[in-house]
């Protein structure tokens, strides 16, 4: 923990189950703002989205879709985490020896948690990382090169980041010199503000 005596330390959370619950409210706004552009930039029909099935459906295609979608999804997890520890070990005094992954069973929920505090301007670029790397760029890439399942990708880590966005808020009016550290159990840190 920190323990700098010119510092006072506020504890900043937030739940998961309401994380979840914003995620899906904001689904269908993520999903428009990216698919709408796409229609009307590819002049396309919603039906045109998943060529995949242009040819007839059937259940050996129905399957591979799901084992593709289903693998794209476990990366994107695992790389949605990754991002966010390799950039918070860019920022830590110990590095990657400062960065700890696990899930929380309970709420099939996996997380990374750095051990060391950070500067809140280090803290906060490491939790957007991920939604930027793995939500917009391939979300805009797919409208640019017209590749709907990249973009469907991009929407659906917009929307897994939404815990990380609301800890971007919860810290939007912290000094960026001040620090923030992980809590160990939680979604969430410690903010450590200087003494006046």
């Amino acid at each position: 923990m920190f323990h700098e005596p010119d510092y006072e330390k506020v504890l900043k959370t937030i739940s998961i189950e309401k994380a979840s619950r914003v995620g899906l409210i904001i689904t269908i706004p993520v999903f428009l703002v990216f698919t709408v552009p796409y229609v009307l930039i590819h002049d396309k029909g919603l039906s045109d989205l998943f060529e995949y099935f242009r040819n007839g459906i059937s259940p050996a295609k129905i399957a591979m879709g799901f084992l593709l979608f289903t693998a794209a999804m476990v990366i994107g997890i695992v790389l949605h985490e990754l991002i966010h520890g390799i950039t918070w070990a860019l920022f830590a005094k110990k590095g990657f020896k400062s960065i700890r992954f696990g899930v929380l069973w309970k709420l099939l929920t996996p997380y990374c948690h750095c051990t060391e505090p950070l500067k809140i301007k280090h803290y906060l670029l490491g939790a957007v990382t991920p939604a930027i790397f793995l939500g917009f760029v391939p979300g805009i890439a797919g409208i640019a090169v017209e590749n709907y399942p990249v973009t469907l990708f991009g929407i659906f880590f917009i929307v897994a980041a939404i815990g990380d966005f609301m800890i971007v808020n919860l810290l939007k009016n912290e000094k960026p010199d001040d620090y923030a550290q992980d809590h160990p159990s939680e979604a969430g840190c410690f903010v450590f503000r200087r003494k006046k």
